[in-house]
């Protein structure tokens, strides 16, 4: 499933009209309950799939081309560590690809041609973790990056 990536452009227009979906359920979508729970195992699963989602709470999958940078074995949020191989591979682990290389490139057939993989994103809370995405953005518990 993860060859989904590839089309970061559709996967933008699934995240649009995902948002657009539950905007009229923003009452409900508040941290705790049944339907918080419900979004988890759904995030779980969907994103777990073609992501692999790593249940930061804070998903910023529509800024990074559709590529989960949590994947990243350093956890780097706001673009690639010193340790880029020549040929675009992680200095941690060498048969993986890097996660940044991998965003950069993806990002530049967004919408938005890559603008905003340039903006700075907020430190990770890790008090969000295990949490529900949608919730926590639709409960405003995620800081906007700087600008937005």
């Amino acid at each position: 499933m993860r060859i989904l990536q590839q089309y970061p452009h559709l996967l933008e227009l699934a995240y649009s009209a995902t948002r657009q979906l539950l905007r009229p359920f923003r009452p409900w979508l508040k941290p705790g309950g049944w339907v918080e729970a419900f979004l988890i195992r759904a995030e779980r699963v969907g994103k777990g799939i073609v992501f692999d989602c790593r249940m930061c709470g804070q998903c910023v999958l529509h800024v990074t081309g559709m590529t989960c940078p949590m994947t990243c074995p350093k956890n780097l949020r706001n673009g690639p560590c010193g340790g880029v191989r020549t040929n675009g591979h992680c200095e941690i682990v060498p048969d993986m690809p890097c996660v940044w290389v991998q965003a950069w490139e993806r990002s530049q057939r967004m919408p938005s041609n890559g603008s905003e993989i340039l903006k700075v994103l907020p430190p990770l809370n890790r008090q969000l973790e295990g949490t529900s995405a949608w919730v926590n953005d639709f409960a405003g518990k995620i800081d906007p990056p700087p600008g937005w």
